[in-house]
């Protein structure tokens, strides 16, 4: 197989995907896979560039951004077998969608002007909808179950995440607490119904799933009002957790002792020491 000279090249990307997928000589396991079968792997790339990101490492975030661009190739060339679109018609529909909806940038002058931006965005969308059924309709296709305000956000998008998308979908038509305050409150009550289900006899898993789901639906809310991402506000505390965590390691391995050897309130001794010394 002959390679663009030119491994800069895009075109030197989908010749090798291309390979891979080919039943002369590609690859087995890339033979095996399909659309469903490669989600996970498009999921996990995603979150190694979010982790780059939070590591402020460009080297890392660099290599992670290709490892996603071989995903959106992966899935073209495979589109591309079902003769359905190939990684050019995925390119041209971004680039369009984008110029579609930016009048703002890349329109005239008058959609230029100051305050011309303000709810252009969901007007697009819903345009960009409208035509979709029209172009269905034109096609013969039946018309499509009337849709939900909040069909167009993933299920399978991490819990916090999808939580304040569909929270914010809601708020659009009025149906969101006015302040904080508020939501503290809801906070507060799903708290107690928490507390209430775990001291039952005997316990309903299923019933503190339930609430406990309700509480972090509500953490999600209270993070949304507060203009906080719940996803990065986790992710920071991980991070300070591993931190701490491994700080206390270090001061056991120095003193040539391991966990077997200390109770809680010795660790949490070490654990007090190790936010001292990171605050400090």
């Amino acid at each position: 197989m002959s390679l663009p000279s030119d491994s800069r090249s895009i075109q030197a990307l989908l010749k090798i995907m291309a390979q891979l997928r080919n039943p002369d000589g590609g690859c087995p396991w890339d033979l095996e896979q399909d659309f469903k079968s490669i989600v996970p792997h498009t999921l996990e790339e995603a979150y190694e560039v979010a982790d780059a990101i939070e590591r402020h490492n460009l080297v890392d975030l660099r290599e992670e951004l290709g490892d996603l661009l071989l995903q959106v190739v992966f899935h073209a060339q495979m589109a591309a077998e079902q003769q359905a679109f190939d990684f050019s018609d995925v390119v041209q529909g971004i680039v369009e969608k984008m110029i579609r909806r930016h009048p703002h940038v890349f329109g005239d002058e008058d959609s230029k002007t100051a305050g011309a931006v303000a709810g252009r965005w969901d007007q697009i969308k819903d345009q960009e909808k409208a035509a979709k059924l029209q172009a269905a309709a034109a096609d013969g296709q039946a018309a499509p179950a009337p849709r939900s305000l909040l069909d167009d956000v993933p299920v399978v998008m991490p819990g916090l995440t999808q939580a304040v998308k569909l929270q914010k979908k809601a708020a659009k038509v009025g149906f969101d607490w006015p302040d904080t305050s508020l939501v503290i409150d809801k906070l507060n009550e799903e708290m107690l119904e928490l507390s209430q289900e775990i001291t039952k006899e005997p316990r309903d898993t299923s019933k503190i799933e339930d609430e406990l789901g309700d509480i972090l639906f509500v953490y999600a809310n209270l993070a949304r009002h507060l203009g906080v991402d719940p996803e990065a506000a986790i992710r920071r505390t991980n991070q300070k957790f591993r931190r701490r965590f491994g700080r206390i390691e270090e001061i056991l391995s120095s003193e040539d002792k391991s966990f077997d050897e200390m109770d809680l309130a010795g660790l949490d001794l070490l654990w007090d020491q190790a936010k001292k010394e990171e605050r400090s």
